[in-house]
Formats: C-alpha cells, sequence, structure tokens
C-alpha cells in the first residue's frame, strides 16, 4: 500500500464509518487481525453499534504495516457483498455513495412510519440483493424474536448502511408491489416504468385525491351450467352450451358492431366474450388472420381471463399470451403480439407500447375488448387507449381500426339527476367506446332471471352508543399528542409546513382525520430547513406523532362499528410491537401516556352496558336469517381490513354466533398492523367458502369486487357500507341465489339516502338505456360523432401552451444551498424527457442528439448537496 492510498482511506474514512459492518469481514481479514483485535470489534459492535466498531475497524486497519493488507482489505469487501463501497475505494471515488445520503436523510425522517407500517418479511426477498447475506439473517432473527415492528428498525438500519446505488429504487418497486401505502411517502423518481397494477379497496381510500375505478369480476363459475370449485374442476375442458340470453347479448358484436355488453353480475359476460372471439376468430377468409386483444385492469383479473380463454381456445388451435405489469421487463411485447392470436393485456402495457412505438397503430389488432369498460373516462388507461383510436378515425387514416367491444354490469349515469342526463351520459360513454349499440337482454329476460337472482333489499337504521367513555379518553390522548405536534410547528416560527396544522374542528375517528395526518406526513418528507441535525429531529418527531394519531384514529373508527375490546386490542398490539422495536423519547413519553389509561380502558371495554347496539342488531339479523333457513351463505362487507378482523373475533367469541365458523378476505395490499393476502391465500378462502358447508359466513372488503370467483349467497350484509350505483350493483350481485336478501345496516341516515338514490339512479340508468334502444341507428350514430368532434376540440385544446422562450441565459442555483450550479443555456433535453447539464465546452464532443429543453422543469437538489461541496451541479437531480 502506497502512502497516498492510506490518506486516501484516513481522508475517506467517514465513508467506510457509514457503510461497513465490519463484523461481516472478519474472517477475510484473520491473516492480518490479531485475536484480541477481532474480539475487540465484536464488542465494540454489541456494546455500541456497527459505526463505533467500523470506527475502531479503521484504526486497526491504518495501523498494519504487513504487505498485501490494503489488497486483502479489498478482496475482503467484494466478498462479503460490499461491491459499492470496494468500487469506490479502488477508485476513491464516492459520488455513488454520496448521492444515496438524500434518500438515507428521507428513511431517517420516514422512520417511525416505516416500523408501523411495513412487513418486513414481505419485502425482504424484494430487496435482499441491496443488503449483506448476514443482514438478511438477522433481520428473519428479529421478526421470529421480536416482532415486525423490531424486524422493520432492524431492515432501516441495514438500508441507511447499504452501498448498493439502486437501492432507494428497488425498495419502491418491493413497496410498489406490495401495495404499501409506506410507497406514497418514500419519494423516488424512477422515470417510465410500466404499468402499476394496484389493488383498490374501499377500505384504502383514506386520502382525498384518490381515483377509484369499479370493476366487475370474470365469472368462471358461469361458463357452464353448475358451479364446481378448484378442487372438483375436471382436467379436460368440455365446449359449453350458450343459453339463448348470452347469444342475444353476444349478437350484434357477432354482426361486427361496436357494442357495449351491459348485464347483470353472474350472468356470464365471460362466456359471451368466449362467444364473440370464436365467431371472430373464425369468419377471416383463408390467408388472413384475425387479432383479438382482451384488456383486464386488476392483476386477479388478469389471470383468470388468460386462464379461460387458454383453456377455452388452445383446443381450438389458437394461440393465446398475456402480458401484464409483472411480466413486461422480461418478454419482447411486439413479438408476443405479433405471434399470438389473442392476447391477453392489462390497458397500461398497450398504452406504453403506443407512446414508445413498439406496436405502431391499433390496427395490428382486429378486435378489441374492454371489461369494466364503464371505467372509459378521464385519463384511464382506457380512455387513453381510445384517444389514439379516435384520433385515427377523425383524422381520415387510411389504416383499418379494429372492433370494440365493452363489458360490465352497469354503465353507470354519473351525476346526472334526470333521465336526460343519464341518457347524455351514456352517450359519452359510447362515444369514448365508439359504440352505437347496447346490447341487454330482453328477449330472454325470464331466462336471465332464472339464473340472476336480485335480492331483496332492507334498510337497518341503528342507534349509536348513549354514552362512549373509550372514545372520550382516546379523543383527550389525541389532543395531548396533537398539543405535542403543534410545539413543533411553533418551534418553527416563520418556517411553517404549508399551516398544515390549522386544523378547525378536528372530528377524531374519521377518514378526513385520516387524510389530514398524510398530508402532514408527506409535506415533512419534502421539508427542508438550513440545519440539518434539526430538521432530521423534527421531521422524526413529527412522523412519530402522525402514527401515533393515525393508530388512535383506527381505534376509534374500529370502536364505533365494533367491540371496545377489539379497539383496546388493536392498540395495545401496536405498544407491544413499539415496545419491541426499541425506544426513543417520544415514544416512550406517548407510551407512558397510553399505559397510564390503560386500566381506565381494560375496565370500560368489558362492562356489557357499553354493548355495541351495531352488534346487537347484525346478531339479530344473522339469527333471524339462520333461523328460517340454516342452509344460508353469507357475505358481510365492511370498509376497513380491521373491522374485518374484528368481527371475525366477535363472530367466534359469541355463543349465539360461533356455529357460523366465518372465515375472511381481505386485499394483497398492506395497511399500518394489517397484513394483506396474496392471491393463492385469497383463492383458498373462497375454494373452502365454496365447498365447506361448515363454513357460513365470509367477511371481506371490497376485495370481493375484484373480480375474484365467489360462490353463491343468498343472504349480502352490507355495514356501514355503501358506494355509487356501480358499486351497488356489483355487491348486490354476490347475492345470487334464489330468495336472496340485501342488508345495509348504519347508524347514518345518510348512507340510507345515498343507497336509496343509487337505486333511483339504476332505474333512471335502465329507463335511458331503453331511451338510447329505441333510437334509429343513424341518429345514434351521427350523435356519438358529434360527441367525440366536440371532445376532440376540448382534448387538442387542452395541451400545455408552448413556452415563450426566454431569450436572456439566467443562472441555475442549488435549490439547498443557493451555490452556482450552471447557465441555463447549458442545460439540454435527451429523448424529450431526461435533463443534464452539457457545459459548452463538451458540446462538438457529444454523440447523442440533444435539444434545447422545451419547457420549464423544476428542480431539487438532494440534501447531500452541501455549500462546501465543489461542483455542486454534479449533485443536480433534474
Amino acid at each position: 500500500m502506497t502512502a497516498e492510498q492510506r490518506r486516501n482511506l484516513h481522508a475517506f474514512g467517514d465513508y467506510v464509518r457509514k457503510t461497513l459492518d465490519p463484523t461481516f469481514i472478519l474472517s477475510y481479514m484473520a491473516p492480518w487481525f490479531r485475536d484480541d483485535e477481532v474480539q475487540h470489534i465484536q464488542a465494540e459492535k454489541n456494546n455500541k453499534g456497527p459505526t463505533e466498531a467500523a470506527s475502531l475497524f479503521l484504526q486497526f486497519l491504518l495501523e498494519l504495516q504487513e504487505e498485501g493488507w490494503f489488497r486483502g482489505f479489498l478482496d475482503a469487501l467484494n466478498q462479503a457483498g460490499y461491491c459499492g463501497l470496494c468500487e469506490a475505494i479502488e477508485s476513491w471515488d464516492f459520488q455513488k455513495i454520496e448521492k444515496l445520503e438524500e434518500y438515507r436523510s428521507l428513511l431517517r425522517r420516514l422512520q417511525p412510519e416505516f416500523k408501523t407500517t411495513i412487513n418486513p418479511k414481505d419485502i425482504l426477498p424484494e430487496i435482499a440483493e441491496c443488503l449483506i447475506s448476514q443482514e438478511c439473517e438477522e433481520i428473519l432473527q428479529i421478526c421470529s424474536s421480536k416482532g415486525l415492528m423490531a424486524g422493520a428498525e432492524k431492515m432501516v438500519e441495514c438500508l441507511l448502511r447499504s452501498d448498493k446505488e439502486n437501492w432507494p429504487k428497488t425498495l419502491k418497486l418491493a413497496l410498489e408491489k406490495e401495495e404499501s401505502r409506506f410507497s406514497e411517502l418514500w419519494m423516488v423518481d424512477k422515470g417510465a416504468e410500466d404499468v402499476k397494477m394496484k389493488d383498490l379497496e374501499d377500505d384504502e381510500m383514506k386520502t382525498c385525491d384518490v381515483q377509484i375505478f369499479y370493476k366487475e369480476e370474470p365469472e368462471n363459475q358461469n361458463l357452464s351450467q353448475n358451479s364446481c370449485s378448484s378442487s372438483e374442476a375436471p382436467h379436460t375442458y368440455s365446449p359449453l352450451k350458450p343459453r339463448n340470453y348470452q347469444l342475444e347479448l353476444a349478437l350484434p358484436a357477432q354482426n361486427g358492431k361496436n357494442t357495449i355488453i351491459c348485464a347483470p353480475t353472474g350472468c356470464g359476460k365471460t362466456f359471451v366474450s368466449l362467444l364473440i372471439c370464436e365467431h371472430h376468430l373464425k369468419k377471416f377468409p383463408q390467408g388472413r388472420k384475425g387479432k383479438v386483444v382482451f384488456f383486464a385492469i386488476q392483476l386477479p383479473v388478469y389471470e383468470q381471463q388468460k386462464s379461460v380463454f387458454s383453456k377455452h381456445f388452445e383446443r381450438l388451435g389458437y394461440k393465446v399470451a398475456g402480458i401484464s405489469g409483472a411480466t413486461s421487463d422480461t418478454v419482447c411485447v411486439e413479438q408476443i403480439v405479433e405471434n399470438n392470436d389473442i392476447i391477453i393485456l392489462t390497458p397500461q402495457i398497450l398504452v406504453n407500447c403506443l407512446t414508445n412505438g413498439t406496436i405502431p397503430s391499433l390496427s395490428v389488432f382486429t378486435l378489441m375488448i374492454f371489461d369494466e369498460c364503464h371505467n372509459t373516462s378521464k385519463q384511464h388507461p382506457y380512455n387513453v387507449i381510445m384517444f389514439n383510436y379516435l384520433d385515427r378515425k377523425l383524422g381520415g387514416s387510411s389504416d383499418s381500426l379494429p372492433q370494440v367491444i365493452g363489458l360490465t354490469a352497469s354503465v353507470g349515469v354519473g351525476d346526472a339527476k334526470n333521465k336526460a342526463e343519464a341518457t347524455e351520459y351514456i352517450c359519452k360513454l359510447c362515444a369514448s367506446l365508439d359504440t352505437s349499440v347496447i346490447a341487454t337482454v330482453r328477449d330472454n329476460l325470464e331466462e336471465l332471471e332464472e339464473v340472476v337472482y336480485k335480492p331483496q333489499k332492507f334498510f337497518r337504521k341503528v342507534e349509536l352508543r348513549t354514552t362512549d367513555r373509550f372514545k372520550c379518553i382516546i379523543s383527550q390522548l389525541m389532543m395531548e399528542i396533537e398539543s405535542l405536534a403543534k410545539s413543533i410547528f411553533e418551534e418553527l416560527g416563520t418556517i411553517t409546513l404549508g399551516g398544515l396544522f390549522q386544523i378547525q374542528n378536528s372530528n377524531f375517528g374519521t377518514q378526513k382525520y385520516e387524510q389530514w395526518i398524510v398530508k402532514v406526513q408527506k409535506e415533512c418528507a419534502v421539508f427542508q430547513m438550513p440545519d440539518k441535525d434539526k430538521e432530521s429531529r423534527i421531521c422524526k418527531a413529527l412522523f412519530s406523532y402522525m402514527s401515533h394519531l393515525r393508530i388512535y384514529n383506527d381505534a376509534l373508527i374500529i370502536n364505533e362499528h365494533a367491540r371496545m375490546k377489539d379497539a383496546l386490542d388493536y392498540l395495545k398490539d401496536f405498544f407491544r410491537n413499539i415496545r419491541a422495536a426499541g425506544f426513543d423519547e417520544i415514544e416512550q413519553d406517548l407510551t407512558q401516556r397510553f399505559e397510564e389509561k390503560l386500566q381506565e380502558l381494560e375496565s370500560i371495554s368489558i362492562d356489557p352496558s357499553n354493548e355495541n347496539p351495531k352488534l346487537r342488531d347484525l346478531c339479530f339479523i344473522l339469527q333471524e336469517e339462520y333461523h328460517l333457513n340454516p342452509e344460508t351463505r353469507t357475505i358481510l362487507f365492511v370498509k376497513t381490513r380491521a373491522l374485518v378482523d374484528a368481527l371475525k373475533k366477535w363472530i367466534k367469541e359469541n355463543p349465539k354466533l360461533s356455529f357460523l365458523k366465518p372465515s375472511i378476505l381481505t386485499g394483497r395490499g398492506k395497511t399500518n398492523q394489517n397484513i394483506g393476502m396474496t392471491l393463492p391465500a385469497q383463492k383458498c378462502v373462497l375454494d373452502t367458502f365454496r365447498t365447506d358447508k361448515d363454513n357460513k359466513i365470509l367477511i371481506t372488503t371490497s376485495v370481493a369486487d375484484e373480480g375474484i370467483d365467489i360462490a353463491q349467497c343468498n343472504l349480502v350484509i352490507l355495514y356501514e357500507y355503501v358506494g355509487n350505483v356501480i358499486k351497488m350493483i356489483q355487491t348486490r350481485g354476490r347475492g345470487r341465489a334464489r330468495g336472496s336478501k340485501c342488508f345495509l345496516l348504519t347508524a347514518n341516515a345518510d348512507l340510507i339516502d345515498k343507497e336509496k338514490m343509487n337505486m333511483y339512479k339504476e332505474e333512471m340508468m335502465n329507463g335511458a338505456i331503453l331511451i338510447l334502444q329505441t333510437w334509429d341507428e343513424a341518429v345514434f350514430k351521427e350523435k356519438i360523432h358529434q360527441i367525440q368532434i366536440r371532445e376532440k376540440i376540448i382534448r387538442d385544446n387542452q395541451g400545455k401552451p408552448e413556452p415563450v422562450p426566454d431569450k436572456k441565459t439566467k443562472k441555475l442555483l442549488c435549490k439547498k444551498c443557493k451555490a452556482f450550479a450552471c447557465y441555463t443555456a447549458d442545460i439540454r433535453m435527451v429523448e424529450k424527457c431526461h435533463f443534464t447539464v452539457c457545459p459548452i465546452v463538451h458540446l462538438h464532443s457529444a454523440t447523442v442528439c440533444l435539444e434545447m429543453a422545451s419547457e420549464p422543469c423544476r428542480f431539487k437538489c438532494p440534501a447531500s448537496c452541501l455549500l462546501q461541496k465543489p461542483n455542486c451541479y454534479y449533485y443536480l437531480c433534474f
């Protein structure tokens, strides 16, 4: 080792201390370290942590005089998995590690939310490549011995020391794959990606800007005359005989017309789409071939439809393939489209391919089928695809355009107040899909009604508790935490987080309050102060306060709809995990406040006088229905996963209801302390519910609308659960058995009014469809055409105005430290999406096509860019 290398290692020692856990490489350094030095380093880690151990290791390392120790050190780093640190030391260039500092800073301030939200066991396989193998083992051991919160805290510690430059993006992808709500806070610029698959549930609707698209499931069991579970299903596929109403629904599409097929849940629209596809593919003469694309929004629907289409068409000699966001990175989309007759796609895949030119035109397809076509609005991928279609149609393109088919249980009416407005709304949907036919069952209505039964609807208005001491105590604790958080805002003085703490009339135990919590957390994630230590302390404190407020808010919601005992158990689980994960001063204080009230809360929760009137009424309904029909099969819809768990416990512990043997069905995402179900687990639950006659009730969130095959039931209970008219039709469709009933149980009269309004809107929708079906086809087509022209004009005029170039050259300063970065004339845009700083001296040697940025941009500077850093612009993130 040269003197210069020794000096450099000493100079860059801080990077080693922040990254290296020396105990992972000690075995490789045995030829140079004495046994007592090894033991000293190990003891330092056990007593003071890896940073102090790394400092001691570095001290011993720099004292070595033997030949070869520096090369041995680099080899040890490489073999142990510290490839990033090894590369940085070899080149004495630590820029890649330095750029990670902004993400470390963000993770530190998000740590309180991370450990209360993330299940480390779920995301560990996805991020293992960013950690050392021993770290992965330690995380799993801590999860087993101390709990998930402690494991999550250990995961944060390991990520903060990771030298892998891609760990922030890898973590983001893992969070999105697990559909963790934490991914909203973990803001990493990933650039353009393929479709993001998301299960959207009502129990996730806790941010005010979420747009929810409702959808209908493919009814696998409706492809045959009888229903059988997966365990009973035959191994060979047999062609099925269509019912007359299914032939009626398919007829307009088989005649080549663009059609919306609107028929109730459970009638077998998937089978209708098979009939249409088969007829379409067989009609082409020798030498020509059709090509069908079927769109499914959600991953479970995509997988089911791919399976159904494969079984039906491969026996006929047609090739079927599928591409979703989960597979698009590993396959050649262009090749799959070219080599197959039927392609099952998630719609964003096609949007991406049309944008980047992988698929040059929609004319490569001869038939497009949109499942849940009522979502064709605004910027939904369905509508973006149809924008492309309509632009070609209205632009007079010579390319042939595919036939369009839409499937839905309800076209909806939007905000329509009368039949005329409903008619206009449906016309707009038809215009978006370029359809002039709405196919419904009219000639074979009696046959349809024998297959799909419309349940009788009942409304039950129940009373709330007259007094609620539990709510009073929890509300007082929340007010105390708000005061603590408010003191931090006051400490900031003139620096504020956009006045976020100005809450008027705080309404604890509501989704609105949850939305405010999320808003504060998002603002904290990007909040900056000159004093970085103070910034970190303040943001971490605020996240701790907000995490506790969120848990208390959840507990109040559980208390309102279930037992006090369940709400208290929810809180006790949270604080048990907090203790296992290790205390800081703030969490010690907050835990102490809770424990001071615990004895009183325990006493209140077991007091029979505090029974929830809602549960008493729910118990009465279930007892009455099972007395009338012991073979009753029930689906109980609730808003949140926490309520799913609480009601399951209540039923199992209630001697009057325990015979129901409840099972639960929840979504795949994670929320707070609730862990989602995998798709195989969901299917297992549904198969058991279908085949096990002792399992009489399924408690579920809105995941039951996600396209998963559910058995016939004759009792549907909506427990404080109401959506729009489309939602109402979907949930009601779960009660398919003859003589089925649907109860809405609520303490909120407004929900009953809303559901009655939905029923009125359904009648209005059906009436509007009947009116449109009486129109002359030429008149209908002209109406659709005029809407399309009008919408295209609006769409074309909504483009961003061309910016007026400012000929004056301006300085670009670091947003954080205000140091000079470059001149605006030095900024170039690559491939119309990437921005770079290209000094004039290097322009002539550039090997890529560059152009001046054509629109203004927002720039941000990572936290690692400090005033004393030279060449600040190298750290700019565009």
